[in-house]
């Protein structure tokens, strides 16, 4: 009985359902009672959340496909008929951008208006939630918060193709979307997400797990870089409050929203690292020279527009997010039932929200 119970008997689509965000937001729908229906490519990686949790079988549908392909997306929207869309789909890692720039402005942009497009042919769809990244922003190493009416950016081709998505969405409720019609769009922002199930290459937390389990030493690029942790049941929680309020209220709020910890919080990269390796319980790191690829030293979001017009909150603090998320994977490595696992840490963060009286946990 989370988010007003709004989607009990939902037809939800998510994109990108078999990647680690996906895959927990996948999940966290199922539990509260939406019909589930997932259209993505495969991880590359050996090991995925989405085999964890068996979510082909948990699904109502599991479409393995990709979002540039128009004519297939355009046929699951005809078949299933979503009430709303979360789309996740996207080539999400910062450093693989560098290699294969076309790929990553294909996927993150040509696949976005692919997807949008594909909605708005379907008359069933009330709500969209275009899931972006804090990096869109033209990062200029402040120390203040982000805003949402701040300029769209990006060093990198993969935060570039970001801010083009922002702004293709601000163009696209415009040109088509008018008074809520046909149906309401918004997008999401955040960033540094750590949690369970997370395998992908070039990411400090999975990085340090592979290392960890293989008895190796851990060595960090960016040792003294911040970023804003926070455990990826955070802003899928935005997201599923920001749903809930676009499916409620219509455009009222379709418009763009940051999820994030609160302002000051943010942790080194050697910190984090290092309480990981403690809670592992025998892991070590060096401090290594880095490869030369820029990575942005400073970024934080300023989250204040979410908590005042939604009630978003953040619910575990960097610390937590940190310790729950090694312990998923030490569970994972003992072999133990990783879908009653899975299930009971979002058991135990929807109860902690509820007891900081946090509006989206009622």
């Amino acid at each position: 009985m989370a988010f007003n119970n709004i989607y009990d008997g939902k037809t939800v689509l998510v994109t990108g359902h078999a990647g680690f965000k996906g895959s927990w937001l996948s999940f966290w729908l199922k539990n509260l009672g939406a019909n589930v229906v997932g259209y993505s490519l495969l991880p590359d990686s050996a090991e995925k959340m989405y085999n964890v949790l068996n979510l082909d079988k948990k699904l109502d549908a599991s479409i393995i496909a990709d979002i540039c392909d128009a004519d297939e997306l355009n046929r699951c929207f005809a078949k299933y008929q979503p009430d709303i869309v979360f789309h996740l789909a996207a080539q999400p890692i910062v450093r693989l951008s560098y290699s294969e720039p076309v790929l990553t402005y294909k996927t993150n942009v040509i696949g976005t208006l692919n997807v949008l497009e594909a909605a708005r042919k379907t008359s069933s769809v009330r709500a969209f939630v275009n899931v972006t990244t804090d990096k869109c922003y033209e990062n200029k190493e402040k120390v203040e918060g982000y805003k949402e009416d701040e300029p769209f950016g990006g060093y990198d081709m993969y935060s570039s193709s970001k801010g083009c998505s922002e702004i293709l969405s601000s163009s696209y409720r415009r040109s088509f979307l008018s008074d809520g019609k046909p149906y309401a769009l918004a997008t999401a922002r955040a960033g540094n997400v750590i949690g369970g199930g997370d395998w992908a290459q070039d990411r400090l937390v999975p990085d340090c797990i592979k290392a960890f389990q293989s008895d190796k030493i851990v060595e960090i690029r960016n040792p003294y870089a911040t970023r804003p942790w926070q455990h990826v049941l955070e802003p899928l929680a935005g997201y599923m409050l920001l749903g809930q309020k676009l499916l409620e209220s219509g455009d009222k709020y379709a418009t763009g929203y940051n999820f994030g910890p609160e302002y000051g919080t943010p942790v080194r990269v050697a910190d984090v690292a290092q309480q990981v390796a403690d809670v592992w319980g025998n892991g070590r790191v060096v401090v290594g020279n880095g490869d030369g690829l820029h990575e942005a030293n400073l970024l934080q979001l300023d989250i204040t527009k979410a908590k005042k017009e939604l009630g978003f909150l953040p619910v575990w603090d960097a610390k937590h997010a940190i310790t729950e998320t090694t312990r998923w994977y030490k569970a994972y490595y003992s072999n133990e039932d990783m879908l009653m696992y899975t299930r009971n840490q979002i058991n135990n963060f929807i109860n902690d929200a509820r007891a900081k009286q946090i509006q989206w946990s009622r």
